[in-house]
C-alpha cells in the first residue's frame, strides 16, 4: 500500500527530547553529554563526531537537534547541507560546524566543508557530520573523508517495525490513549514511518479525538485527514 507523507503538521522540530534512541542509544548519549545536558557545565569537546546510517535512521534528526540545543544555549553554528549552493565563509563566532548528508556534497560544498573543518579545528571547535556510509567508504575528496573519521564515529540503525510499534504504544499509553491493532496498522502503512512523523501524527490524533469526543478508530483518522 502506498504510504502518505505526513504534512498536516505541528510546529515540532527535531530535538533530543523527541528522538527515540532505541538501538542508537550510544550516539544519543554521546551528543547529550557533549551538549552538557542535565545541568552540567558546558565544556564542548573539539573532537569531531560522525554519524552514519540509512535514510530514516535519525542522523539528520540528531544533527538538527544539536543545532537547536546550541541555539538554546545562545551559540551560533555553521550549517552545511546539499541544499546550500553557496556556502558562507567560515565565521569565528561559530561554536561548531554541522555537516549534514556529506555524501551528497558537490565539489564546491566539499571544498567549503574542508575549509570549515580545518578552521574549526584550529580554533578548537567541534565538527559533527552525517552521511550514509562509514567515513572510509564515502566518495569524497581524501582530505575531507579522512577528517570525518578522525574522532567519534557512530553507526545508526533504523528502528525495526516491532520497535516502532513499541514506541508508539508507549507514547500512546503516556497520553492515556488506546491504539488498537487496526489503528496501529493503519498508521504504519498509510503514513511516513519515521518516528518523528509518527509522533506528530499521534499528537494530531489525540488532539482531534479530544476535540471531537470520538474514540480513536481508522474512520476517525480518515475524518481528520479529510478536514486537514
Amino acid at each position: 500500500m502506498k504510504q502518505i507523507a505526513l504534512d498536516i503538521g505541528l510546529p515540532t522540530g527535531p530535538t533530543l527530547q523527541n528522538f527515540f534512541a532505541g538501538p542508537n542509544l550510544a550516539a544519543y548519549q554521546h551528543l547529550g553529554l557533549w551538549l552538557g545536558r542535565g545541568g552540567a557545565q558546558v565544556s564542548r569537546s573539539p573532537v569531531p563526531t560522525y554519524l552514519w546510517g540509512a535514510s530514516g535512521s535519525g542522523k539528520t534528526h540528531l544533527l538538527k537537534a544539536v543545532r537547536e540545543a546550541l541555539r538554546e544555549q545562545g551559540a551560533v553554528v555553521g550549517w552545511l547541507d546539499a541544499g546550500v549552493r553557496e556556502p558562507a565563509e567560515y565565521s569565528e563566532s561559530w561554536a561548531a560546524v554541522l555537516l549534514d548528508d556529506v555524501h551528497l556534497f558537490t565539489a564546491v560544498q566539499q571544498q567549503a566543508a574542508f575549509s570549515w573543518f580545518v578552521q574549526a579545528q584550529a580554533l578548537q571547535r567541534a565538527v559533527i557530520g552525517t552521511g550514509d556510509q562509514p567515513p572510509a567508504a564515502l566518495q569524497l575528496r581524501d582530505d575531507l573523508r579522512t577528517r570525518l573519521g578522525w574522532g567519534h564515529v557512530f553507526a545508526l540503525a533504523v528502528l525495526s517495525e516491532p520497535e516502532r510499534r513499541a514506541v508508539l504504544r508507549q507514547a500512546a499509553d503516556a497520553r492515556g490513549v488506546f491504539l488498537g491493532d487496526e489503528v496501529m496498522d493503519f498508521m504504519l502503512t498509510r503514513f511516513s514511518r519515521d518516528l518523528p512523523s509518527l509522533m506528530e501524527l499521534l499528537d494530531l490524533i489525540d488532539a482531534y479525538a479530544l476535540r471531537t469526543q470520538r474514540a480513536i478508530t481508522v474512520p476517525m483518522i480518515r475524518a481528520m485527514m479529510e478536514e486537514s
